[in-house]
């Protein structure tokens, strides 16, 4: 018996005794998908919440930025309940094309543009884990990384 025997015999009584759900399976290769070797990442930087004022209805917002060499993505998160809404901007100012990552929306489902002075707003983002990709006219694009609203 040499070690590729053993292997793969350990992995049949993995399979047979505790074997990985398909959700997990499926899980990983819808992550696989979400992959773009081109982009570059913005990593998150800042994650703090709003400070609520008293009297002031609505609940407290929160404020994230992205950034990376020569770029940040500033984000602002308001609401509760299943959707939220995400404005920011691009600095330095630039258009875009601004894409949501989400589990439950398809790859393009939840799309808007930062005009040329790098605005955007996307009014239903729902919660849970999320990314954004920015495409530049330039064809060059950035991810954010994932964080949960």
């Amino acid at each position: 018996m040499n070690d590729d025997d053993l292997m793969a015999g350990v992995r049949a009584a993995f399979d047979l005794i505790d074997p990985v759900p398909e959700t997990v399976v499926s899980a990983g290769r819808s992550a696989i998908g979400w992959r773009m070797p081109s982009a570059r990442l913005a990593g998150l930087a800042a994650d703090q919440p709003e400070r609520v004022v008293d009297g002031v209805r609505g609940g407290p917002d929160r404020s994230l930025v992205f950034t990376l060499p020569g770029l940040s993505v500033e984000i602002e998160v308001a609401g509760t309940g299943r959707d939220r809404e995400v404005t920011g901007r691009i600095v330095p100012s630039c258009p875009a094309a601004v894409h949501v990552r989400h589990r439950d929306l398809a790859p393009d489902g939840l799309t808007t543009r930062a005009d040329s002075t790098g605005l955007f707003c996307l009014p239903q983002v729902p919660e849970g884990l999320v990314s954004l990709v920015l495409r530049f006219e330039d064809a060059a694009s950035v991810v954010t990384s994932w964080v949960r609203l």
